[in-house]
């Protein structure tokens, strides 16, 4: 498969990622305002599917995809906006997991945390997709 092809792909896949990264924290914002069971049970449910029927597999087709592009130009490794991209995409991964510890919290009827909370912490991918974007596309040399 051409270089051009995977990074496509991987452009794709990590759109995808990026939208149950933004999505699912706005659905923990809503989760937390719930009094109802019944809002509750639905909110489980949703994030659930997101989280495991979208994000997940769209953020093993990111790093999947990612990693075939470095095996296909390993001169990108030598790069020093490289590497700055590879620690962000390492925090941004450990953000993802932290949503699962969230959600698992949620299903659990354990969390209690507010939705103010939440509200803020739906913004950190934001700030972690402007540094990847502008790292991946102006290059800048350090």
């Amino acid at each position: 498969m051409s270089y051009l092809w995977v990074k496509a792909l991987h452009i794709i896949a990590m759109v995808c990622w990026f939208a149950g990264l933004f999505y699912l924290p706005r659905l923990f914002v809503y989760h937390a305002s719930s009094e109802d069971k019944v809002s509750r049970d639905r909110f489980c449910i949703m994030e659930r599917k997101l989280y495991r029927g979208i994000m997940h597999p769209s953020l093993i087709a990111t790093l999947g995809l990612g990693l075939a592009m470095l095996w296909m130009n390993p001169a990108l490794l030598k790069m020093p906006w490289m590497h700055i991209k590879l620690t962000l995409i390492a925090v941004l991964i450990a953000y993802h997991f932290s949503l699962g510890v969230f959600l698992r919290r949620f299903a659990n009827d354990i969390d209690r945390k507010s939705h103010v909370f939440y509200r803020w912490y739906n913004e950190v991918p934001v700030i972690f997709l402007l540094a990847v974007v502008i790292l991946a596309v102006v290059k800048p040399v350090f």
